[in-house]
């Protein structure tokens, strides 16, 4: 199975170009205020207007209002919501657009509750704990991810997130077997900051993974 990638936090003309060159399936921009990575949603309509079809825009939110969500989907093509917040399933599925459900994950995290609790979730984001709501640039423990008892046509798909790179998301890929790897920090040369030939590598070791791991 391909890898699907997403690039997040992109601010600029420059990386949304490059990141859909280099062969993310998805692009994603922060609408969270306090982050480094946040834009406003006339840059946000700006940037979305550039990604041609089959390539998903997402736009990251954490506890917004409805009004929120309402005026981002109003001012710009969004294909997919993600809330990295507190947010209720009801409050997520309330948009009549598909989303993704962050979640951090620590040694309590029960993959098969989350499902349950998110069951009209696109899929689960799976990310480390942080007080910024992702972007940390660290790692968690790949191994608590037990996927054993979701195995179904129902089971959400996972996205895995938290401080991957170009040089350990091919190890990444192996211990969880994701539908989608998500890259922010991971990318960037300095806090906030993406590079054209981070993004370019980050997409090239994750086609090279899913060649070495195809049987």
């Amino acid at each position: 199975m391909r890898t699907r990638i997403k690039i997040c936090g992109l601010k600029t003309a420059e990386h949304v170009d490059v990141a859909i060159h280099a062969g993310a399936d998805a692009l994603g921009f922060v609408l969270y205020a306090p982050s480094i990575r946040a834009i406003d949603l006339p840059l946000l309509s700006d940037l979305t207007s550039r990604v041609p079809a089959f390539v998903a825009t997402v736009a990251l939110f954490v506890n917004p209002t409805h009004a929120e969500v309402a005026a981002a989907l109003a001012s710009a093509r969004i294909d997919l919501l993600q809330f990295h917040g507190n947010e209720p399933e009801p409050f997520c599925a309330s948009f009549g657009r598909p989303y993704l459900k962050a979640l951090p994950v620590t040694d309590r995290f029960d993959l098969l509750q989350s499902g349950l609790q998110y069951a009209s979730a696109s899929a689960l984001l799976l990310d480390t704990p942080s007080a910024g709501h992702g972007g940390s640039g660290k790692t968690f423990n790949w191994q608590l991810i037990n996927t054993s008892n979701m195995q179904s046509e129902r089971a959400p798909a996972l996205v895995l997130s938290g401080g991957l790179t170009a040089a350990n998301v091919a190890e990444a890929i192996r211990s969880v077997n994701p539908f989608a790897v998500d890259v922010s920090s991971g990318v960037e040369i300095s806090r906030g900051e993406k590079s054209t030939d981070l993004i370019r590598q980050f997409c090239a070791a994750v086609r090279c993974a899913d060649t070495t791991n195809s049987p």
